[in-house]
């Protein structure tokens, strides 16, 4: 599946038949021996009685991660297709907490879970000289930074620097080098942790992106963001004083194909 251009194995294991491993999910994931993709996700079965299912999801090196928001719009559509759901809301769990999925024919509409952890204007020395990096955690750690243009940037060096600058140890960070378009509506390019390097996409990026720009740039919602891959996404959320809540992204959810692999 592909979240805007943000791509994903799924698969099926409510019968837990299969034990992921670093290894099948590196050649599951790598684009010249295997399918290629960003990341793997499992439907699973639930974890808590609030869901209706478990989203696993693992960055393409094999380590798992608590959330991916394009891979949680893709997760709730997947689910709705293999188990026939056919309810208001999906709710599945994550490593980061329950969110809910919404359908819009091809689209689909997640709250993710409160972002948490919201730093402001750091200065970081880097080899472009002293950047100001805001960071927050939506699900998953987001380092951001604001550039007047980012169509020319060396993104995998700087990105690099920042995903293991020792601010952001012992886990490192995702890293979004955003630019203003205009009134609600930004420009992203975004190096991923677990991927090491760009994707064409990356919903809690984009999520930290807007939620950024609400806080620096009095940005309201939706905030409209371009990624790399040519689509908007859209990100609703409440604001009160320093604080958000129900915090959204919209954006597409596409099927590439299915088949089967030997694993």
């Amino acid at each position: 599946m592909s979240g805007a251009g943000n791509d994903f194995v799924c698969l099926d294991n409510r019968k837990k038949t299969l034990r992921p491993s670093r290894k099948l999910i590196e050649r599951l994931c790598h684009r010249q021996f295997g399918v290629g993709a960003d990341g793997l996700l499992l439907l699973e079965p639930a974890k808590t009685k609030a869901a209706d299912f478990r989203m696993r999801y693992f960055n393409a090196d094999g380590g798992e991660a608590e959330m991916c928001g394009n891979g949680a719009r893709c997760f709730a559509r997947f689910a709705q297709r293999v188990t026939g759901f056919r309810k208001g809301t999906l709710l599945f769990d994550t490593g980061a907490g329950l969110v809910g999925g919404e359908f819009f024919g091809d689209q689909v509409r997640v709250e993710l879970t409160p972002p948490h952890g919201m730093l402001l204007n750091q200065k970081i020395t880097t080899s472009a000289g002293v950047l100001t990096v805001h960071s927050i955690n939506t699900g998953v750690p987001h380092a951001v930074v604001f550039l007047p243009d980012i169509e020319k940037l060396e993104i995998i060096k700087l990105g690099s620097e920042l995903r293991y600058h020792e601010a952001f140890q012992p886990k490192g960070t995702n890293v979004n080098f955003a630019q203003i378009l205009g009134p609600g509506k930004i420009r992203v390019r975004t190096y991923e942790r677990g991927v090491e390097g760009e994707t064409l996409a990356c919903g809690t990026g984009v999520t930290a992106v807007a939620l950024i720009a609400s806080e620096v740039h009095g940005f309201k919602a939706p905030v409209l963001v371009n990624v790399q891959g040519g689509d908007t996404l859209k990100v609703f959320f409440n604001k009160l004083d320093t604080a958000f809540s129900q915090v959204k992204l919209h954006g597409p959810a596409d099927f590439v194909y299915q088949g089967e692999i030997d694993a």
